[in-house]
């Protein structure tokens, strides 16, 4: 699996790529904002660790370059450890954020835990037909009928999840791990208001999919197939 660090400080980046070589991840180290932007759109990339100080670009700039065309999944690491700097970061596309110092095994295990969540650019867009839905994952993109319905960032993320699912029962805990992101430290009631926002956005039930909630556990994508769900 490969992952591209974005660091100008030969030392962090020499710890990174060992800690990530030692995991097996093939890893590509680019020490500006402009040479990491260009790598990353030649594509591959499961996830690319970021840091904020960079000499020609600023983190947060490149973190929005790359997320306007690109699904890598993006771990900031910086040493800026004010809330509104990681609320900055995350509103700027970042999936993850790990403030320096930082210990190589948390950071290994947070690229393990990124590069299982939906929507990498490893993925091929291969649409997924649900019914009267059809969903690409590459191009982050949801059809009803053939008419395009906007979907948030999250909002896609979700889906995806629930769509590469079907019939199972996924547990709040579970999706928020997958979409979240473990590091998340809010309640698991954000799950609950987003299922919400895709009942609204995306016509259920019939020949669609539905969003089928399994009470006092969590949530079930049910095909047209499956009858009806709650």
């Amino acid at each position: 699996m490969r992952v591209l660090v974005v660091e100008d400080d030969p030392q962090v980046a020499r710890v990174v790529r060992l800690a990530l070589e030692r995991e097996g991840f093939e890893v590509t180290v680019e020490e500006s904002g402009g040479n990491g932007v260009a790598q990353a759109l030649t594509g591959g990339y499961a996830v690319m660790i970021l840091d904020l100080g960079l000499p020609d670009l600023d983190g947060i700039d490149v973190c929005r370059a790359v997320r306007a065309v690109s699904d890598t999944r993006i771990l900031m690491l910086t040493a800026r450890d004010a809330v509104e700097d990681r609320v900055t970061g995350l509103d700027a596309g970042a999936d993850d954020y790990l403030i320096k110092p930082f210990a190589p095994q948390e950071l290994v295990a947070r690229v393990r835990a990124l590069s299982r969540r939906p929507g990498n650019l490893a993925h091929a867009d291969q649409p997924v037909t649900l019914g009267g839905w059809q969903v690409s994952p590459l191009r982050r993109e949801v059809r009803v009928d053939g008419q395009v319905v906007e979907l948030t960032r999250r909002e896609f993320d979700l889906l995806w999840y629930l769509v590469q699912n079907p019939g199972v029962t996924l547990t709040r805990d579970m999706i928020l791990d997958r979409v979240w992101g473990w590091s998340y430290g809010g309640g698991s009631n954000v799950v609950d208001v987003y299922i919400g926002y895709l009942r609204q956005k995306l016509p259920m039930g019939g020949k669609y999919p539905q969003i089928a909630t399994v009470r006092g556990v969590g949530y079930s994508l049910k095909l047209p197939s499956d009858g009806e769900g709650c």
